[in-house]
Formats: structure tokens, sequence, C-alpha cells
């Protein structure tokens, strides 16, 4: 990494900085980045979502179909490269970072219920279901 260049996990606290009401959980994993990145990607370890579906793919930008455990659907854009993902619909927010460490892997996590029109996130219940997902997701990867 260059000088100037901020790591994904700083990344994605001034992203998280930038929406009001926005909640950052951060982990360490003791699992190695190669292996605790592809279960994160996949967002299956998120508490609200059932189901996701990829639609389009050109580089590091995506777009994905998702449907709660609710019923509900949303349509996700965003960026999706190794250890960076930032993903938004009219209603919803996802944003992932993971960088490997001498531990294991930190990871970070943000997201919630968007405000529509607005860079702000609905703050009930937000900062549970992060530290559900990062539950999750350690009993997932972690030995």
């Amino acid at each position: 990494m260059r000088p100037h260049e901020i790591d994904d996990i700083r990344r994605l606290r001034v992203m998280a900085a930038g929406v009001r009401g926005a909640r950052v959980v951060e982990r360490t994993l003791p699992a190695p980045f190669e292996e605790v990145w592809p279960a994160m990607s996949a967002l299956d370890f998120l508490p609200d979502l059932r189901h996701t579906r990829l639609l389009r793919s050109d580089g590091d930008r995506i777009e994905l179909l998702a449907r709660s455990k609710y019923g509900f659907r949303a349509r996700l854009r965003g960026y999706r490269r190794p250890g960076w993902c930032w993903l938004q619909s009219r209603f919803l927010l996802v944003g992932l970072a993971a960088a490997p460490v001498p531990e294991g892997t930190r990871i970070a996590l943000t997201g919630g219920v968007r405000v529509p029109t607005r860079a702000a996130v609905i703050p009930f219940g937000t900062a549970s279901e992060l530290e559900a997902a990062a539950t999750r997701l350690t009993s997932r990867v972690a030995p």
C-alpha cells in the first residue's frame, strides 16, 4: 500500500461516517483472509438476507437482487473486490471490508435500512443486526 492510500477497513469507516445513523462493527477473526472474504462476499451471513442473486457484473461493479427474510426485495448496486464491498438500493445499504492482519483477518461491517434520497440509515436495531452478522460470520470461519 502506498503512503497516501487508505486500507479497506479505514475506507469503510470513512464511508460510514458520511451516512447519518450508520454504525460500524469491527472484529478480528482467527482465520486467514482467503477463508474469510469468500464467506463475507457471499452475503449469506447477514441475518436479514435470505437470498441474493447476481444480476450483473462488470469488473468490480455488481448488481444483485436480494430478498429479505420478510419477503422484501431490493436491487443492490455497487462495488465488490477482494476485501471491499459497498452496495446500495433505494432502501438498503451494505458495506463490508476485510484485511489480513497477523492474528487472522480484520473485518468491518456497516449497513441498514436507508432513508430514501438522503445519506442516512434508520438507527433502530442497526447495531444489534451488525453484531449478529459478525457473530454469524465468526461462527462460519473461525476454527
